[in-house]
């Protein structure tokens, strides 16, 4: 699996001024390092080309799709579904008391009695639902949520509950969820990569989480910052004219046609040890797509991070003003320019909601952070009219138990947690599942991870048994030989 650098483009020396070797390592560094994501030959790809000439795309969709683009809200750390969106008044009456019903046989760690919420609960909406006071910003578009209630995993740990929600496997490298979609549906806009991650982390399963593994290079994610980060891209302003770098790609593949071209010409399918058995053919032209990638991402991608295009009331709704709010409020404003743009499938992540103790000071403290640029975000696309065909998701890699650690803490729990859906091919207004009256199992209609995935493939117009690619003499597919689509859950 390739290894994913920051966006950077920078155009080296001259070619008449070095090497010929020297020149391909200087531009490698620069348009290359944007453009990893677009790495992928004719050659390779499983299933065809959309309508803009996405490699891998599916002709079609497998039947009409309700979703055109994901804007992904990942809460790296795990947070507290009983504090925020699952409501359970036993928490309170029983509060300090032990656990009536029986614990995981395998816990991440050892916990107490049952701590209840430190956050009030309210209604909101029309559906009356349930939502603590750390939200106090989404609580107001519940009408417009899907909230499920019963999610479960199979993985106490945070990397394999990361690698889990990410690619459907908490034990082998697979692709990710975005490159899969990628992969499925290929791109909206030929300028701009079809996966784009915004500030993930690069830990706890790190860049498995947004790679394409064994899937063609071009599928991969686009890393845009990281952790703590300002998300913006570094070195994309050309050194260059357009001329001269055109010039330079259209000289760089008459010397891959001739070096390879003369050196293989007697066997042009010669397997490449070094690129996971492609051709050498499909090895080079991969390359030569990466670096046209970068070079067509200078005419539009600089544009889209020009925030201060929007308006002032824009920058408000998303709380950029220089406050707590203001790094958040930038990703999500961000995810919406990216989105609006052509970029399929858009991961914006937050950490770090790993609250083993100071459960009360820092859930405040993060939701405070993320709150209102979540409520701009979701305002905003549904007055853009782009919520009718995007589809945002909000949710973190496992739930928290209702017991407490270490007296004001609480450990991690991939056996409930609760995500919501906000759009296109959602059910508004609606709650689905529900872990038990203490928020610890998942209990009626549960919605294992594998669901999950086929559900929102399904949104998106695709069969999830049927889109595979095979690898090692078997076909894969994101949710392996698992997964039930959640129909109640979609409009």
């Amino acid at each position: 699996m390739n290894r994913l650098n920051p966006i950077s483009i920078s155009v080296g020396d001259k070619p008449e001024q070095s090497g010929r070797r020297a020149w391909m390592r200087s531009i490698t560094r620069g348009l290359a390092g944007i453009a990893l994501i677009d790495m992928l030959a004719d050659s390779v790809c499983g299933s065809g080309h959309d309508q803009n000439g996405s490699p891998g795309a599916l002709l079609q969709p497998h039947f009409p799709p309700r979703v055109k683009r994901i804007i992904f809200l990942f809460m790296h750390g795990g947070p507290s579904h009983v504090d925020t969106f699952d409501y359970k008044p036993e928490l309170i009456r029983l509060n300090g008391q032990p656990l009536p019903i029986p614990k995981p046989r395998i816990q991440f760690a050892q916990t107490g009695n049952l701590l209840q919420s430190p956050w009030a609960f309210k209604q909101y909406g029309q559906s009356g639902t349930w939502v603590s006071d750390l939200f106090p910003n989404v609580a107001q578009h519940v009408d417009d949520l899907t909230f499920l209630k019963s999610i479960h995993g199979s993985n106490e740990a945070h990397g394999g509950a990361l690698l889990k929600i990410h690619t459907g496997s908490d034990t082998f490298v697979r692709p990710s969820m975005g490159a899969w979609i990628s992969y499925g549906l290929g791109t909206e806009n030929a300028n701009l990569p079809s996966f784009i991650t915004i500030n993930p982390t690069l830990g706890h399963g790190g860049v498995r989480n947004f790679g394409s593994a064994f899937l063609p290079p071009i599928h991969q994610g686009t890393r845009i910052g990281g952790p703590a980060k300002e998300a913006k891209i570094e070195n994309l302003v050309p050194k260059h004219s357009a001329r001269l770098q055109r010039l330079q790609l259209d000289w760089m593949k008459d010397m891959d046609r001739h070096h390879f071209g003369a050196h293989h010409q007697s066997n042009p399918n010669k397997i490449d040890p070094l690129h996971n058995g492609e051709t050498l053919n499909s090895a080079v032209t991969a390359r030569e797509q990466s670096f046209e990638l970068a070079y067509r991402m200078q005419s539009e991608a600089l544009q889209q991070f020009k925030l201060e295009d929007e308006t002032a009331e824009t920058l408000s709704l998303y709380g950029i003003d220089g406050g707590t709010t203001d790094n958040f409020g930038r990703q999500c404003l961000l995810a919406r320019r990216l989105s609006e743009a052509g970029v399929r499938f858009v991961q914006v992540s937050h950490a770090y909601w790993d609250q083993h103790d100071e459960l009360k000071e820092k859930h405040t403290e993060l939701a405070g952070q993320v709150d209102k640029p979540i409520a701009g975000l979701l305002t905003d696309l549904k007055r853009r009219g782009l919520l009718a065909e995007t589809l945002v998701i909000w949710g973190g890699e496992f739930g928290r138990t209702p017991t407490a650690q270490g007296g004001n803490g609480r450990d991690h729990n991939p056996h409930a947690f609760t995500w919501w859906l906000a759009g296109a091919g959602a059910k508004p207004g609606i709650s689905y599942g529900a872990s038990d009256d203490f928020g610890f199992y998942a209990q009626d209609n549960k919605v294992h991870v594998h669901d999950l995935h086929a559900t929102i493939l399904h949104m998106l117009g695709i069969d999830h048994e049927r889109l595979t690619f095979r690898y090692g003499g078997r076909d894969f597919r994101l949710t392996d030989v698992h997964g039930r689509v959640i129909r109640e859950v979609m409009s």
